[in-house]
């Protein structure tokens, strides 16, 4: 698809928000930081709270609901967040705003976000790609764990448990976000969660042994995907209630 026009540029204020509707459908909020123009998602990741009703100071957003803050910069989470912002790069040609090129998913979600480029293109040379219809389950509790997966595009389910005792596990998963973890764990070959596409969804298939020794050659960047996973997993535990 070729770029698509997102807006003017007069049309959002220094320091102010804008919600933009593009062809095809797309809603993004156009942030102005300075001059400088940040495009992303519309929803607020936590519940459906329109991002663009939020406070914004020119470089933090504040959703006015829960109080979630993120970086307009990077889409990353601060204070209380417990998730980050889907980005859409934008582009200033003449007088108008257009849609960038799309940022890569596996740079875009905490567990990798902010890693040295020559690491994330080592972990994006080991994906495979896989598309999946809405419905489609990816693994239950019990199924082998040798591989995580990164979500491109699309909505996907995560769960922790069994039947009646079955909990949502934390978020419905968005761009950028990992899932399927047993697979970086030693000593959980199977899987403790299921994960089903709520609608028709693109993923990175990642084998789990590979990644680790990815990191293990870059021990400053292991140590970091593995604190930051750690604190994933203990999230995703208690929003589920789990003991």
């Amino acid at each position: 698809m070729g770029k698509r026009l997102v807006c003017r540029v007069v049309e959002i204020p220094e320091n102010g928000l804008k919600e933009c509707e593009l062809e095809g459908g797309l809603k993004l909020v156009v942030a102005n930081s300075g001059g400088e123009f940040f495009g992303f998602q519309a929803i607020c990741p936590h519940q459906e709270v329109p991002l663009c009703e939020g406070l914004f100071d020119g470089s933090v957003l504040t959703c006015h609901m829960h109080l979630w803050q993120w970086d307009v910069r990077t889409g990353a989470p601060l204070g209380i967040a417990e998730a980050p912002l889907q980005r859409y790069p934008v582009t200033v040609e003449g007088d108008s705003l257009y849609l960038g090129g799309d940022d890569s998913a596996l740079g875009m979600g905490e567990l990798f976000n902010g890693l040295d480029q020559s690491i994330l293109e080592k972990l994006a040379a080991l994906a495979r790609r896989e598309s999946h219809e809405a419905g489609a389950v990816l693994y239950r509790p019990g199924d082998q764990a040798e591989d995580f997966f990164v979500l491109e595009s699309g909505r996907v389910e995560f769960l922790i448990g069994r039947g009646e005792r079955t909990a949502p596990g934390g978020f419905m998963l968005k761009k950028g976000e990992v899932f399927g973890w047993a697979a970086l764990l030693d000593g959980y070959p199977a899987r403790i969660a299921s994960a089903r596409c709520l609608e028709e969804s693109a993923l990175l298939r990642i084998n789990g042994k590979a990644a680790l020794r990815v990191l293990e050659g870059d021990p400053a960047a292991g140590l970091t995907v593995m604190r930051r996973l750690a604190a994933l997993i203990a999230r995703y535990l208690a929003s589920s209630g789990a003991k």
